[in-house]
């Protein structure tokens, strides 16, 4: 019996450790514009293809004998990818974590009998998968998730290395907040409302504001107080409102010398260098998610904890694992017929049903990703 076959899109950090991970029991195929990344793929069994991934009709000639499509290119190019995957009837798995809104497709999704499950990540993905368990089993009133992929080595000047696309890292510091707050959404800027807090193994880190809920301001407006925070090490967040409020991050174009340049197109072409993580460079993914509210009539609160680092073994980034993983236990769960919702799927009705929960935290704890549970009762 011949394999199910599965083409990643994007050959990146997260999508190499992806099509490694696929490869152990389906024949994947790799597709980038980048000759070097797809080369370290070659020696896992992986099929790559040098591909344009912008073109539209090339998109619709590589997916059309796939049983699978994992979505893994640059935020910007999200949508429209995932779009034509659905135009072609294709099943889809996407961390891609564009910015518009998801459900624009469902319709499109459903009318091609199309099963895709998108944002699934680390966070967002994860913290979603364990607020719709605990969704399903409990009247959720207080959903909170903090979460950060940092450098181990603290290098100055700016103590940070992008584990995923850098634009989509800056896109955290300029896109207004949203969280729910007594049952109303409030919108602030990016980087407001500073705290240090202290994680073991690690020590202190600052959280700050960011848009991290997405899908879950639609999907669960019945819980009253929702909100995702993003850590770095202390100073980060001067030092990124710094270079927000000169200008460095706007995308109107200026006149310089007569010259029409977007001052972020300059700041990426500085910072990228800087933030690159190295191919072999230490880092770690701290997480902790917070479900508070009543289940059999008592106050309860579920904590989990997660605290993963880069694995010297197989070469791997921390954040590549705990977000590739992720959506590749979502794949699986579609590959072999287990998940099989037709339309947009967002990660909390990945998490709604047992087996499929425990499916993913076993699949993740097989690769040495462990979500610490605790359980307080109030």
């Amino acid at each position: 019996m011949s394999r199910k076959k599965v083409i990643v899109l994007g050959a990146g950090m997260v999508g190499k450790a992806m099509a490694i991970d696929l490869a152990k029991d389906y024949e994947v195929y790799s597709a980038d514009i980048n000759t070097e990344a797809l080369q370290r793929l070659e020696k896992h069994g992986v099929r790559t293809i040098h591909a344009d991934l912008t073109s539209k009709e090339l998109i619709q000639s590589l997916i059309e004998d796939k049983d699978l499509v994992i979505g893994a290119v640059p935020g910007f190019m999200g949508f429209e990818t995932l779009k034509t995957v659905i135009e072609s009837g294709k099943n889809a798995s996407d961390i891609s974590f564009f910015d518009e809104d998801p459900f624009l497709l469902d319709a499109l999704a459903k009318q091609n009998g199309v099963t895709a499950v998108m944002d699934v990540g680390v966070a967002p993905g994860m913290d979603n998968i364990i607020l719709g368990y605990h969704n399903k089993r409990m009247q959720v009133t207080d959903f909170v998730c903090l979460v950060g992929g940092l450098p181990a080595a603290r290098l100055w000047p700016y103590e940070y290395k992008a584990p995923f696309s850098p634009i989509d890292v800056i896109e955290e510091y300029t896109r207004p907040a949203r969280f729910v707050q007594d049952g109303k959404v409030v919108v602030k800027e990016a980087l407001t409302d500073p705290e240090y807090m202290d994680f073991t193994g690690i020590g202190t880190l600052e959280a700050f504001n960011s848009d991290g809920l997405r899908s879950l301001i639609k999907t669960m407006p019945h819980i009253p107080n929702m909100i995702e925070r993003t850590l770095r090490y202390p100073g980060h967040i001067a030092l990124m409102k710094v270079l927000r409020e000169t200008g460095f991050f706007n995308k109107e174009f200026i006149d310089v010398k007569g010259t029409h340049v977007r001052p972020i197109d300059v700041t990426s072409k500085l910072l990228f260098p800087k933030w690159k993580l190295g191919d072999e460079e230490h880092e770690f993914t701290v997480m902790r998610v917070i479900v508070g509210g009543i289940e059999n009539d008592n106050q309860v609160t579920y904590t989990y904890d997660l605290l993963d680092r880069y694995d010297p073994a197989t070469k791997t980034s921390s954040m590549a694992r705990t977000t590739g993983y992720t959506c590749t236990a979502a794949a699986r769960l579609i590959l072999e017929e287990m998940y099989t919702r037709k339309g947009i799927s967002t990660p909390e009705f990945l998490g709604e049903e047992e087996a499929h929960f425990h499916f993913i935290m076993r699949h993740l704890g097989e690769r040495g990703i462990s979500y610490q549970k605790s359980q307080k009762l109030r």
